[in-house]
């Protein structure tokens, strides 16, 4: 069994004792009950990572001590970008954590017309912390180190167009998309992967979409919810071009 594991913002500590922060330290000590001697792993959401023991457990304090380099990486040789249509709180949350463990390194919720939540201002904000919340619970987790750049929404009209001469492969997932996936040539560099909402692009979305380079592409002959979408879409990605293979 794994060592539990606990983001800690960089830098991570030169010295042989360390103190968690406050939010890591109710959760190793308050819910998962670890106790002095424990094996735990810390991360700085930038590809580093700690081993390290539990020397001391007072009151609300967790200090941690024989910290060593652990030259584990678990991030993807594969850049992906998520441009996610949004939809209802609980799918956005389950595509962030989601995307998080399959290894995209950006998440871009964007609004459509047709996209259920609308976010701006400090209830963006607050969302956007929330999201990246989520992403650094999907990385203590599953063992990520880096975190996932998680922006705060956009329009999806004025992001196309300055996506117009933005490198990399850009795909766009269509019911009716051109070809499939596997069909198109391999991203050298990055890949940015474009997922409706639960009602699907308009047709005058799709139009702008493929005008500003995106080539539309399908997974299968069967029409996927937009959290089903995000998921099967990353996870081909990873299969023929990322650390699947």
């Amino acid at each position: 069994m794994s060592a539990p594991r606990f983001y800690c913002p960089p830098p991570l500590p030169l010295s042989t004792n360390f103190e968690l922060p406050a939010a890591a330290a109710h959760h190793a000590s308050r819910v998962l009950r670890l106790r002095v001697g424990d094996a735990v792993q810390i991360f700085d959401g930038i590809g580093n990572a700690l081993d390290a023991t539990i020397n001391e457990i007072s009151g609300k304090r967790v200090i941690l001590g024989n910290l060593q380099t652990c030259m584990t990486r678990q991030d993807s040789g594969l850049r992906i970008l998520l441009a996610q249509a949004m939809c209802s709180s609980d799918k956005m949350d389950l595509i962030v954590q989601k995307a998080t463990e399959l290894g995209v390194s950006e998440i871009l919720p964007v609004q459509t017309q047709r996209s259920v939540a609308k976010l701006s201002g400090t209830r963006a904000e607050k969302r956007t912390e929330h999201w990246n919340s989520i992403a650094v619970s999907a990385c203590e987790q599953c063992g990520r180190n880096d975190l996932p750049r998680i922006h705060a929404p956009q329009g999806l009209d004025t992001w196309l167009l300055a996506m117009r001469t933005a490198p990399g492969s850009k795909f766009i997932l269509l019911p009716g998309g051109a070809t499939q996936l596997q069909a198109q040539a391999r991203p050298q560099t990055c890949v940015t992967l474009v997922i409706g909402p639960e009602g699907g692009f308009t047709a005058d979305e799709a139009n702008i979409a493929q005008q500003m380079g995106f080539a539309p592409v399908l997974l299968g002959p069967r029409v996927l919810r937009t959290e089903t979408a995000a998921i099967a879409g990353i996870s081909a990605l990873q299969t023929l071009w990322g650390d699947f293979n």
